[in-house]
């Protein structure tokens, strides 16, 4: 069983804490619910015939995160589609992640919330879909409180962390293949 650690970060009231809460326990809290300091949840999943412990984590304040970010392997970066503000905080926030880990790429699923609220909507889907084409990683729109893709971003966060440790795995091992090649000695 693999164990992989989500980080769940963006603006207080994109509904970080709702969508842990469905994903997790399949409920809904609403508007009334604030985390004391931090959240943290633990649920074991079966994605494309694996078994996975999810260790998933969000803070309250974004300057809590400093620390979780290098413990942290997968991002989802939560906005709310009716706050303009929150959608340009995901950039500083993927900003905050690269500074903190000191790489350009890591696995991480940009997520719009709040599709419940079509009507108040800010954000089109094109240009978050734009954002995402920035940062090479998946979108997904959601709402917490119909369960409209919940489950499918924390899943697809999954299937990132696999392709990103496949990927740094083969490089490791390109890099060992070129060092042992190049410490062999032939005598004629």
């Amino acid at each position: 069983m693999m164990l992989y650690r989500h980080i769940v970060v963006g603006k207080g009231g994109v509904g970080k804490s709702a969508l842990m809460t469905q994903f997790v326990q399949r409920r809904f809290f609403g508007d009334g619910y604030w985390p004391m300091e931090e959240d943290t949840y633990r649920k074991q999943v079966e994605i494309d015939d694996e078994i996975y412990l999810l260790d998933i984590v969000e803070t309250e304040c974004q300057q809590e995160i400093q620390g979780l970010d290098l413990k942290g392997e997968g991002f989802l970066i939560v906005y709310s589609i009716t706050n303009r503000e929150s959608f340009e905080q995901v950039t500083r926030e993927i900003e905050k992640i690269q500074k903190m880990k000191e790489k350009e790429d890591f696995p991480m699923v940009i997520v719009g919330n709040k599709t419940d609220l079509e009507k108040d909507r800010k954000i089109s889907q094109n240009e978050a879909m734009d954002l995402a084409k920035t940062y090479n990683c998946p979108f997904f729109e959601t709402s917490a409180k119909n369960n409209h893709n919940v489950q499918e971003a924390f899943y697809q966060l999954v299937r990132e962390l696999n392709l990103y440790n496949s990927k740094n795995n083969n490089k490791k091992n390109q890099s060992q293949n070129e060092n042992q090649k190049t410490d062999k000695c032939t005598i004629f």
